[in-house]
């Protein structure tokens, strides 16, 4: 008989949309087993009007409250509201920004929301994020040019994915399957501006992903596109398209989308010091 799962009421409590703190909160709930964590989500709460209905609502599921609150009204009731119900608190970003307040010598902005303001870096992540939905799985590749980032790989190597989180971090990202019966088009070995990436993985690895995508589908498991023979084959094509070629290549058997990401961005970061020492 499995063990029963620990149940958690999280109350995120902020005064901007609640992002950083459902980061927090993820980050935190993966150090832990077996717990079933039911989030409430209590965005935008600027004033102690509001603050008094959000905590009527969490009187009612108690359990422990995340907040980041710039307001120190605002925040002095939640925390005395919090120790008057026995409910245990606590501002994840305060160490972060005592730190930083002592190192640089200033006080920081008591202005609510100001990491979310739109400026010049948010309209360069939506620009990604439309060119990356764009160029997805081949397409558009005459414009491929204008791309920071280009991933190949065989099907299944999560390049979609890793595309769209790169998307998110800003970067301009097209992506295209290695075929062998369907050669990728000669730009993808002359383009100049983008940095080209080969994404690769363990065959036996790539068939369980490939046999679970089929079965969502429901169609059936055992077909060439699962089959060892072939899907080796899939892989010593392209990995000798990449040596071929000197495109440097991230082995994604072990690597979460964001441990992919981070080393793409690591080449992305050498290169461009590798220029800058030139120039």
């Amino acid at each position: 008989m499995s063990a029963e799962r620990a149940k958690l009421h999280l109350h995120l409590v902020s005064d901007s949309t609640g992002e950083t703190l459902e980061s927090v909160a993820k980050a935190g709930l993966a150090r832990f087993e077996g717990v079933e964590a039911i989030k409430h989500f209590w965005p935008m709460v600027r004033s102690e009007g509001h603050l008094d209905r959000v905590m009527e609502e969490i009187a009612r599921r108690p359990g422990l409250v995340i907040y980041t609150l710039v307001d120190g009204g605002v925040r002095d009731r939640l925390e005395q509201r919090c120790a008057t119900l026995g409910l245990p608190f606590v501002s994840p970003l305060d160490p972060t920004i005592g730190a930083l307040s002592e190192l640089l010598g200033q006080v920081a902005t008591r202005r609510p929301g100001r990491q979310h303001v739109m400026d010049a870096a948010y309209f360069q992540r939506v620009d990604a994020i439309n060119y990356t939905m764009v160029h997805d799985d081949g397409a558009g590749h005459d414009d491929w040019e204008e791309a920071d980032i280009i991933l190949a790989g065989v099907s299944r190597t999560s390049k979609t994915p890793t595309a769209i989180y790169l998307a998110n971090r800003g970067f301009k990202t097209a992506n295209i399957p290695i075929v062998p019966q369907s050669p990728p088009p000669a730009i993808l070995f002359s383009v100049a501006g983008p940095l080209v990436v080969g994404l690769t993985t363990a065959a036996d690895r790539l068939i369980q992903i490939r046999r679970n995508r089929l079965l969502t589908l429901g169609q059936a498991p055992d077909t060439a596109y699962v089959e060892t023979g072939t899907v080796e084959a899939e892989l010593a094509f392209a990995r000798r398209l990449f040596a071929d070629n000197d495109i440097p290549v991230i082995d994604v058997t072990r690597r979460s989308i964001e441990e992919t990401a981070a080393a793409i961005i690591n080449l992305v970061q050498a290169r461009a010091d590798a220029k800058a020492e030139t120039a």
